[in-house]
Order: C-alpha cells, then structure tokens, then sequence
C-alpha cells in the first residue's frame, strides 16, 4: 500500500503531462492552462505536429521522457494499447476517460474482456478509472479534467473522491465556501480502489479531512487500512453512500434477509470503521467545511443563540432526530444573562436573547461569552442577514462582531449557521471564517454535519486496529439444515436451546413429549417456512395432543418435540448474514411476529463486542422492555449480550461455510433466553 500511495502521488502531483487523443483531450489542455499549470504538457495524436501552440507528439516512443501523469481520451479499443506503451516507457500513471468497460457487463461481455485487458497492459502502473472523468488538484493547479469546473488554486483544503464524474463536477460549482483541495473520479476503480486513493491522500499535509462518494465497497481490508490510517493522520473521513446490496437479499431466505438486505450492512462497516455517514451531497459539503475547520471534534452538546423564538424552535426540532443535545443553562449562566437581558427574556437553551441588546456588541458580547462558557461542547449562533442586492446588512454586523469575538474569547469551538444556505454568502462566509469560525449554510444540514463530526470523536476514542471485519464467502451451493440437526449444533456450542427430541412419526412424539414433561412445542420437519405451513403447535398439554397435532401435519418429514419457554418478557430476532459485500452481518431487533411489523433493528459487523451488542439492545425501540416497563420485570441485560456474542462467536467459528444464521424467535426471560426457532444455511461439504 506504500507503493501504491508513493505512485499514486507521482500521478495525483505530475510535473509533466501527456495527453492522448482529440476534442476531449484539446479540452484538457485548454483547462490546464485556464488552471495555471506550470509542468510539460505534451499533446500526443498520430496525425497532428500541433495543438494550441504545442508540439505534438505521434507516440509514446517521441514523447521527450516518461510522463508523470497521462489523459488517455481516445475508444476503448485503443485505451489498453497506450497503457502498455506508456507502463513500458515508466511512466508516472494515467487517467481512463473512455466508457464501455465493466460498467456494460449485464449488456454485453465485451466490457469486462477490455477492462482486464487493461490490467494486464498497464501492469504495477496505476491508472484511474476507466470511466472517468479524471481530477482536479486544485493545490498544485493540475487539471486532468476534460469539462469546465469551478474550484481555483487553494493552500488547504478536503479531498473528495467520487464514482460519479458527473456529480463530481457539480460539487465543483459549490457555492458553500467548502475548500476543496482534489476533486477525483474513480470510476470503475480497475487497478486503483477509491481506499487507496484516499490512502495516498492522507499523505498530503495539505489535506485537512477527505469525503467519499461510495455506490460499493470494492476492498474491505484496503478501507479497514484506510480508517486506521485516517485516525493516525488525524484526517476524518465522510462517507455519501448509495445503492443496495443486493447479493444478501439473494443469498438469504429468511426475515434477516428483508431487514438486513438494504444497505444496513454498508452502514455498520462505516460505523466499525469511524467514517461517518451522511445523507444529502449538501449534508456532505457542510461535514466536510466543518471538519475542514475544526477536525472530529465532540459536538454532540449544543448552546444554540437566536434573536427569534422562531429560530430556537426551528434548530430544537431539526435536532430532534439526531443525536444531538442541548444543555440546560447553569444557574451561574442564568444569573448573568438575566443580568444582561433583563428578566422578561425567557432563559433557556436554545436561548432567543431577543432584540432587547441589538447593535450593543458589549452587552451582545457578553450574553454570547456566558452562553459559551456553559455545559455545550460547541456553540451556535443563528444569523440570517437580508440579500444584500435588495436590502441593507450593516445593522448585522455587530451580531457577528460579538459572537466572534466570544468564540475567541471562550475557546468554545462554534458555528455561525444561516437557517437556509442561500443567506450564508461567500463574502460573509470569508469573514467569519477568518474569525476561526466555521460558516454554515442551512440548519437541517448543518447539525447532521455536528453529528457526524460527534460520531467521528466518539468512534476515534476505540481501538479501529482491532476491528477487522470477517470475511464472507457466498457459496453458489447452500443448503437448510434440519431444524432439529441445526439446534443440536448450537446445543454442542454450548448455546441455550430448549430440551427436545426428534420423533419418526406421531406415536413416538407423543413419548417424547411424556420424556419431557408437558406443556411443549411439537414441530413438524422439512418445511422452509413452519408456521405458515402450520406445522407449529404450541403449549400441548399431554401426550394425546402431541399424537393428534402430529397427525395433522402428513407431510412432515419426522417431528421435533421442545419443552415450552415460560415466563417470556419479550421475542428477539438474531441473525446472522455473510454479505459479500460487507462481511458477517449481525441483526438484532424486535422479533416473532413484530419483526415485519416494527422493522426495528440494528446491526453490526462481526466479531462485535458484548459492549458493543449492548450498545446495538439500548438502541432497539423495544429497550424499554428488556429493561422493565411499568413495574414489570425485565432481564439480565449483560446475560442477554453474551448470549447474543456466543451466537456470533458460533457464526465466527464456521465462518467458512455459513451462509445465514436465524434465531427468531430467541425468547428472553429474566434470566438470559432460550432459542425456540432457528433456520441455519450452510455451504454444502462438496463446495
């Protein structure tokens, strides 16, 4: 990975460049030079000696040395014969703009042949793409980009790397004063995954924080080596993620599968990493201005200041959802803002001072400086100022005055938040941050950028060396194990598995019943789905029951006979699932027949931690009950989470072979929980 990052930035900071092709790659050069590039650029086509006042070259072979960096803009069908001239002559690496690659495998199999063909001719060289557009190094003015953009020059900045090329460029026309340092197009990521971009990013002093655009994870241990590194760099990382995946859903047949096969699996593989998630490109621009600014800094504790009701009220609701907090006043604070606002104003946080102080910074100055001297981790200031084409903004200069003021005065880090981003301009936004202020365009974006900058510090506080996902291996082959067979397996593992017997018909699962002492549970074997084949009766009282249930089901391959689990404080669901795309997927949530019905849920990537487990029973909406409601009795929170880590310690154990675990339900009672249901997949022996 070392190479891999020394390369790369021989690519990403090129100090000569060819360019290879026609219209798109003369338009690389017109950007170039618009940009202020001050390396070689040598414009390489078999029929030209010029282009824009530049010498043109015929070949590879004419070219006066190895290029750093190459712009291939020619078909796909050339693409790969000039990555081999230019691997070959030790060139630096190259940018792939032609499409028609891999991204085309489901309409024709041509794609994929051209882009292994690439692979084999650019060889240890490292290339972009293909499919993409490119990058913009906006720190050294390098504009390997074949369309206009709208970044400039700049000292400092993030980095964003995007699958899409075209969302790429419309980040670029931002108008939220977010420093971007590089703008780069993965595309197909071919030889170069986006974690190793990110990876040789990191290098860069000059990079303060890196977002990514993720549509798949294409290298799970490349992002593991990446979230450790970016901890180490003290650069976090915010991920934007799209799509779904879609290979659980397949390879599962179980409630699991429904619950687990949207993206839950991509959302706990950045939670185990510590990159934080978000859900808008304009929730992505306002993380990465503030961790620009500030780092992964705790932000979850707020003092919000407004001169409206309106506002305090709009910033309560937005946060409302988020894990985000407002601190009560401390009666220190509340003595001397009451000193300085007068007893009409109600004292509260998010506090509304009014416009009793308007245009005083002394006494505005000293309301914020005791408001950021309390209980909050980070402090706002919402300011909307009038358009100033239309309107006259002098009389909110003395609120910012004041506010910066205070903020420097405190230490407290803070943000200036315009309630919508329209009003947080570039002139005023220059200003404020020039005050080591962070400037803030809309609040719903603003505090989902907070949480995630809180979750970043909270996530960076562990030990992400450690935290190694499984491996998954989808089997093409799988098979249901037997109920019966499978609980014997989770028995042997030392799992809690009510007693029970297997019967070949229904005389002797009326014998077992008597062995085990009644009421029990008598399931009919070889249905996927039990239940809705009403092969599951429950609390039979004596043996004639068991014989006449057992004959009512004369398709059953044989019966299993359980004792009954009493005493029930509430259902769980567990399951396990091997994503390819994420690892082994743990699912915890409300389970029996609420599982549909609430889809309340949360999941981990294994191996977790019974902390961790704990954590994922406190989030569940059901909590409330496993803690004890209303006088009633709950359970044993810290038994209950090593039963569920055994569980996964089982499901770690035949890592090799397992294709989906579901205990559901897994009946808790006061004392730990037995599984009454289980469906096990496995890989068949022969595979």
């Amino acid at each position: 990975m070392e190479e891999t990052g020394t390369s790369l930035k021989r690519l990403l900071q090129p100090k000569s460049i060819a360019v290879f092709g026609g219209g798109w790659a003369e338009n690389v050069i017109s950007q170039l030079r618009k940009t202020g590039y001050q390396g070689n650029i040598w414009p390489v086509h078999p029929k030209k000696t010029e282009v824009q006042g530049l010498v043109c070259y015929k070949s590879v072979a004419d070219l006066p040395s190895a290029p750093d960096a190459s712009f291939i803009g020619v078909n796909r069908a050339i693409t790969p014969q000039i990555l081999s001239e230019l691997n070959r002559a030790g060139a630096g690496g190259a940018i792939c703009f032609a499409s028609g690659f891999a991204e085309t495998a489901a309409e024709e199999a041509e794609g994929t042949k051209l882009q292994s063909a690439l692979l084999d001719a650019a060889g240890d060289m490292p290339f972009l793409g293909p499919n993409c557009y490119g990058y913009l190094n906006y720190l050294d003015t390098v504009c390997l980009w074949p369309d206009q953009h709208g970044g400039a020059a700049i000292g400092s900045g993030v980095a964003i790397i995007m699958q899409s090329s075209n969302i790429a460029i419309s980040l670029t026309m931002q108008k939220r004063s977010c420093p971007i340092a590089y703008m780069i197009a993965a595309g197909n990521q071919a030889a170069v995954s986006q974690a190793e971009i990110a990876l040789a990013l990191l290098d860069d002093p000059r990079v303060t924080a890196i977002g990514v655009h993720i549509e798949g994870f294409v290298d799970i241990d490349g992002w593991h080596r990446l979230a450790v590194a970016a901890k180490a760099a003290g650069k976090p990382i915010v991920a934007l993620k799209m799509g779904k995946s879609e290979q659980a859903i397949e390879a599962t047949s179980s409630h699991t599968a429904s619950l687990a096969g949207d993206d839950a699996g991509a959302a706990a593989l950045l939670k185990r990493f510590g990159i934080a998630r978000v859900g808008s490109l304009t929730a992505f621009l306002e993380t990465l201005k503030l961790l620009h600014h500030k780092g992964a800094i705790p932000a979850g504790k707020l003092i919000s200041l407004s001169c409206s009701g309106g506002e305090a009220s709009l910033i309560a609701d937005a946060a409302y959802a988020l894990p985000l907090s407002f601190p009560e006043l401390t009666p220190s604070q509340k003595v001397k803002l009451e000193a300085s606002l007068g007893g009409l104003v109600h004292l509260s946080n998010p506090l509304d001072y009014q416009t009793y102080i308007w245009g005083d910074v002394p006494v505005m100055r000293d309301v914020f400086t005791t408001a950021l001297h309390g209980d909050a981790e980070f402090g706002c200031l919402i300011f909307d100022p009038p358009r100033e084409d239309r309107c006259e903004a002098d009389s909110w200069e003395p609120a910012l005055e004041a506010f910066l003021q205070a903020a420097a005065k405190t230490g407290t880090p803070s943000a200036v938040i315009a309630t919508i981003p329209e009003l947080m301009d570039e002139r005023w936004a220059a200003r404020i941050s020039a005050g080591d202020v962070v400037p803030m365009g809309g609040v719903e974006d603003s505090l989902e950028a907070l949480a995630a900058s809180d979750f970043i510090a909270t996530a960076w506080s562990s030990d992400l060396s450690e935290m190694v996902p499984a491996k998954a291996i989808i089997s093409p082959v799988s098979q249901q194990i037997d109920e019966a067979k499978a609980k014997e397996m989770l028995r042997k593992a030392g799992l809690p598995v009510p007693a029970g017997f297997t019967a070949n018909n229904p005389e002797a699962a009326a014998a077992k019943a008597n062995e085990i002492g009644f009421p029990v549970v008598l399931k009919g074997l070889g249905f996927a789905h039990k239940t809705e084949a009403g092969a599951v009766q429950v609390n039979l009282t004596d043996a004639d029951t068991v014989q006449a249930a057992a004959e009512q089901m004369p398709d059953a391959q044989g019966f299993l006979v359980e004792e009954m689990v009493s005493d029930v404080i509430a259902e769980l669901l567990i399951g396990i699932v091997a994503d390819p795309a994420h690892g082994l997927l743990l699912t915890i949530g409300a389970g029996g027949i609420l599982t549909e019905i609430l889809g309340d849920i949360q999941s981990l990537i294994l191996p977790a931690t019974e902390a961790d487990i704990k954590a994922a029973l406190a989030a569940l909406r059901i909590s409330p009950i496993l803690s004890g409601y209303r006088g009633k009795a709950g359970t044993d929170i810290d038994k209950l989470a090593t039963a569920i880590w055994q569980i996964s310690a089982f499901a770690l154990a035949h890592k090799d072979r397992l294709v989906e675990l579901e205990i559901n339900p897994f009946m808790i009672q006061t004392s730990g929980g037995k599984i009454a249901d289980c469906l096990l997949m496995l890989k068949t022996e022969e595979n």
